[in-house]
């Protein structure tokens, strides 16, 4: 297997862009690229551009007549079908929607065709992570779920076991119901309760289809406010167990930044700092247990000057083994940039100020009466019995 890291990029991408008023400001793809150049880390990885999902792939995940509906969409916004979830608030109609989609799509699959076949050891598309499609429509920012399908691209090449880890704010529902009835893929989503944010699911009792599904779907339920210390404690509770005793061929992984507590759409207080320390375990738990095998992808964050830019070229830089010291002072180049296309003046460093981040290990022993604790003893007790494992 090749060492080398693929970053998957195409200026196209940018072009996935629900309009002026929409949250998700495609500003935030091109500035993390820029901030990675800015580093010079383009020169560490290989950066590739995978050709657009074609029909045959997007329907290894998503309906024909789904497809279709995003097609006519796509040639005439005003067209656009609302019983597929498009043309609404949060998944507007614009031109070119499907074809931007698709190419999006295409960077995943073709993350994990290199990846399987041996071409990379590591691929990251951080314009992907669109976790909220469903098979027939779409939902929460999301036309076609390019998580879903480099998984199942990875199946059909002959994958047996194939491991999702999704830490996005957002239950990762989509890649969960892809695949809640194989048991081939482990999807694991630690997101803040479905009580107090979109999409209401990822409950700890939501574990798989009955059958040879059960156990397949794992989910920790974050109370809002949940910050550092509780959301590394809460990963290293339950991802390194379930994956060590699934030993998946590839780990997938999704970073959504929108756990920041800089993010206006959700209730979670979590630092730069954290999500480049889980950034890290994944990487180390790939080489732990998948044989080096990881394709990582972005996903939600809507701080897109703060907080996006860094945490994904943070997430570049540790796939290429030239990780970016978080005291690290931003080049100014980067923050001209910023300025020239927002306005706004760019963070000074790559941290939040708590690197090296503490927690406390869950062998150490739990408290009851905490509501983190009562968050990952429900996840434990809901899907460990169901792998064989002590809750």
């Amino acid at each position: 297997m090749s060492s080398r890291a693929l970053l998957m990029w195409d200026d196209a991408v940018t072009a996935y862009d629900f309009g002026p008023d929409h949250p998700m400001d495609p500003v935030r793809l091109a500035l993390t690229m820029g901030l990675v150049r800015a580093y010079g880390l383009d020169r560490r990885v290989d950066v590739v551009a995978a050709k657009p999902a074609g029909d045959s792939t997007l329907r290894l995940v998503h309906r024909e007549d789904y497809v279709a509906a995003v097609r006519a969409a796509s040639a005439d916004p005003r067209a656009a079908d609302q019983a597929y979830g498009l043309g609404t608030v949060d998944d507007p109609a614009f031109a070119g929607m499907h074809e931007v989609s698709a190419l999006i799509a295409g960077q995943s699959v073709g993350a994990a065709e290199a990846v399987w076949r041996g071409e990379a050891a590591h691929a990251v598309n951080f314009a992907g992570g669109l976790h909220h499609a469903m098979p027939g429509a779409a939902s929460g920012f999301c036309i076609y779920n390019d998580a879903s399908l480099a998984i199942a691209r990875l199946l059909e090449l002959g994958a047996e076991r194939v491991a999702y880890v999704d830490v996005d704010v957002h239950h990762g529902d989509g890649v969960q119901a892809a695949f809640w009835e194989d048991p081939r893929v482990l999807t694991i989503s630690l997101h803040e309760h479905p009580r107090t944010l979109f999409p209401q699911t990822g409950w700890p009792e939501e574990t798989g289809a009955q059958g040879a599904g059960e156990g397949g779907a794992v989910n920790v339920a974050l109370p809002a406010g949940t910050g550092d210390a509780g959301w590394l404690r809460a990963f290293h509770a339950v991802v390194p167990e379930l994956i060590a005793d699934f030993r998946p061929q590839v780990l997938v992984t999704q970073h959504g930044a929108d756990t920041h507590f800089e993010d206006p759409l959700a209730h979670l207080a979590v630092s730069l700092d954290a999500q480049r320390a889980v950034q890290e375990a994944c990487h180390d738990l790939a080489h732990q247990y998948a044989d080096g095998r990881w394709v990582a992808l972005g996903g939600g964050g809507y701080a897109v000057v703060d907080v996006v830019p860094r945490s994904w070229t943070h997430l570049v830089g540790i796939a290429a083994h030239a990780p970016v010291e978080p005291e690290s002072v931003i080049p100014v180049e980067w923050k001209d940039q910023v300025y020239a296309r927002t306005r706004q003046l760019g963070p000074g460093r790559m941290t939040d100020g708590r690197w090296p981040v503490g927690w406390r290990d869950w062998s150490e022993g739990y408290d009851p009466a905490d509501r983190l604790d009562q968050a990952v003893l429900a996840t434990r007790k809901a899907a460990f019995p169901l792998r064989g494992l002590l809750p």
